[in-house]
Parts: C-alpha cells; sequence; structure tokens
C-alpha cells in the first residue's frame, strides 16, 4: 500500500489525496511538517515538498502533476487526464492554470495569509495580500462559470484533474470563508457537484487547531 506524505495546507497534497480515492487507491497517510527539518523526509524527496508518494518496493514520486500523471498510469479507470487527445491538453492546461496561476494569485494571497501564518506564526496577515487575493479570485471564479456554461466539467465532458486541482485550491479559500460564492452563482453549482463526492470527504472532515472552518466550510448545500 503506497504512503502519502502530505499537509493539509498544501492546496498540491489536497489534489492527490481526491486523485487517489477517485481512483480507489488504498493508501496510508503521513502528515509531514515540511517547515521543520526532517532527514528521513529529505531522503524520500530532496525538495523537502509536498505531496510525496512512496510505494512498498521504494518508488518515490514526487510533485502533485507528476503524481497525477502516475496514477493515470497506475489505475487507467476512471480516466482523469481526459478520455481523448484534446481533453487531455484541455486537462493538462486546467490543472497547471489553477496549480501555479490560481496559487500565485488567489491561495498564496488568502488561504497563505489567513490560515498558513496564523497556523505556522499566528502573526496577523497582510492587508495587501488580502486585498490581492479578493480582486483576484473574481475573475478565475467568472473563468470556472465560463468554462461550465459550456462544458459538463472544466476540461470537457468528464470529471478530471482540472476539476479537481481547483476545488483543492479553492477548498482551503473556503476554509476561511473567503470565497464570494454569491457573486458567482454557476461556479458554487460546480463547486457543489465536486464538494459533495465521496473522494472530497477526507478534506471537509479535517480541521485546523485553533482556527475553525467557516461555517458552509463542511455543508454539502450551502
Amino acid at each position: 500500500m503506497p504512503t502519502l506524505y502530505h499537509h493539509t495546507l498544501c492546496p498540491f497534497s489536497r489534489k492527490v489525496r481526491v486523485l487517489l480515492h477517485e481512483k480507489r487507491i488504498a493508501f496510508t497517510e503521513v502528515e509531514q511538517e515540511t517547515w521543520r527539518y526532517d532527514a528521513g523526509f529529505l531522503s524520500i524527496n530532496p525538495a523537502g515538498e509536498t505531496p510525496a508518494l512512496l510505494e512498498d518496493d521504494g518508488t518515490i514520486v514526487a510533485d502533485s502533476a507528476t503524481i497525477a500523471e502516475y496514477l493515470e498510469d497506475l489505475q487507467p479507470e476512471p480516466k482523469l487526464i481526459g478520455r481523448d487527445t484534446k481533453e487531455r491538453a484541455e486537462a493538462r492546461r486546467l490543472e497547471a492554470w489553477f496549480d501555479r496561476k490560481f496559487f500565485e494569485e488567489v491561495t498564496q494571497n488568502l488561504a497563505g495569509e489567513k490560515l498558513n501564518r496564523r497556523f505556522l506564526t499566528n502573526d496577523a496577515p497582510d492587508s495587501r495580500a488580502l486585498k490581492a487575493g479578493r480582486d483576484n479570485i473574481h475573475t478565475h471564479l467568472q473563468y470556472i462559470a465560463w468554462l461550465t456554461d459550456r462544458r459538463s466539467w472544466l476540461a470537457g465532458d468528464h470529471l478530471s484533474v482540472a476539476d479537481i486541482a481547483a476545488a483543492a485550491h479553492l477548498s482551503l479559500i473556503d476554509y476561511s470563508g473567503d470565497v464570494p460564492w454569491d457573486d458567482h452563482p454557476l461556479t458554487k453549482e460546480w463547486y457543489v457537484r465536486i464538494k459533495s463526492r465521496p473522494s472530497f470527504r477526507c478534506l471537509l472532515r479535517e480541521t485546523l487547531p485553533g482556527i475553525p472552518p467557516a461555517p458552509i466550510y463542511a455543508d454539502l448545500d450551502f
């Protein structure tokens, strides 16, 4: 059984956990505090970053996009990186969009300040970063709405790694109650579909010590 090294505040770890559940691959979890020196973990992933997947035979797979590709080869069904060439390209493009652009413009500014900073240092968030995140999130939520108004899911007719990556990032921001759902009803409808999947329950039942989630965080009908 593979072991996943992850942390609940890491959106890339959240993505991989949901992927593993969607693939129905049994795994064990180790919550890794990457800000602490851990020689054992550095021998698994010299980058010192989560997520990292360790197989029983010693195979190590790191980086969430690489793990997604590995899982798709390991367990082809259900297909989560598209059903044909065009859908695969679109799923990968959007996965990168959320893991890079959304992460830099929104996740780091909102979840990074309101959750990570408070959890790690108990410092007050940077108001300039919060403003940037709250301004930037609207463009991304509008883009999700534009996509889902034309497709069943973000990358096409089927759930894919694109949806899971987007939802993983949004779940952290939703934890602190900073997603303006009322302004983006189509995006909210899409998120409800993701949030209601059994694979997402592993995220919704977690809480951070001393930082309770927003009331709607685990509500499937918010």
